[in-house]
């Protein structure tokens, strides 16, 4: 702001970020001319885009080998939303779809992988056929947890670089976490909460709650990050 009261423009519009990293362009914060200019009208319109967004993503996940690919591009469409106000066309974000299925079935095979083995050790401790308790039964799960909140670290790095590169995405997010370790608990959260409405409350609406998970993904990420959270257009 100048002397005259006008915003310099060199200034984002939503002020400085957290920690002094980049500032988050949510369509929803206040603060700006143009964002004075949102109502509820805008704020019903982003909800129903999320949930769209969620309904959308996990239709083309239902394949299986499709869901890393599905993940990958609905996380840079809402990366690219946050960025710019406005959603990717459908043609650019196809293009990404296409490109992002190879790599996306071998990340997804990975994570099927991982999870497989993390729950098989859970029943197996849980059930008494391997010893441990307690004790083993809470570690296992605290580091089921963490996994999964790493899992959705990667997938806001993976979004960031326009849904590819999931081995950067994965290197990034554990050099983010060595940094702010604030942020892997951050994430950790979004996705048990997540987990436990899906499973609690309705588990009809995980599509619908998947976009705003996404959403909560990057927003704590950004918001944790700070400048560790290095700028991807």
């Amino acid at each position: 702001m100048n002397a005259q009261g006008t915003r310099d423009p060199a200034t984002p519009a939503g002020g400085p970020a957290p920690h002094g990293g980049p500032t988050p362009n949510w369509p929803e914060e206040p603060g700006g001319e143009a964002r004075g200019r949102h109502g509820w009208q805008d704020t019903l319109r982003n909800a129903s885009d999320l949930a769209l967004l969620g309904i959308v993503t996990t239709l083309a996940a239902l394949p299986v080998v499709t869901a890393g690919a599905a993940i990958a591009t609905a996380s840079a469409a809402l990366h690219h939303w946050i960025e710019h106000e406005r959603w990717p066309g459908v043609r650019p974000v196809l293009r990404d779809f296409g490109r992002a299925l190879l790599p996306g079935a071998a990340a997804t095979a990975l994570a099927g992988i991982a999870a497989v083995l993390l729950t098989v050790n859970l029943l197996a401790l849980t059930r008494g056929v391997v010893p441990g308790g307690g004790a083993l039964i809470a570690v296992t799960a605290v580091l089921t947890a963490g996994a999964a909140g790493f899992a959705g670290l990667t997938v806001v790095q993976v979004g960031r670089q326009g849904g590819r590169g999931w081995p950067a995405a994965v290197r990034a997010a554990g050099r983010l976490v060595a940094v702010r370790p604030v942020t892997l608990l951050a994430t950790t959260g979004v996705v048990t909460l997540t987990a436990l409405l899906c499973a609690l409350i309705l588990p009809l609406i995980t599509p619908i709650l998947a976009g705003y998970a996404l959403l909560g993904l990057h927003a704590v990420t950004r918001r944790t990050a700070g400048t560790a959270l290095s700028p991807k257009a």
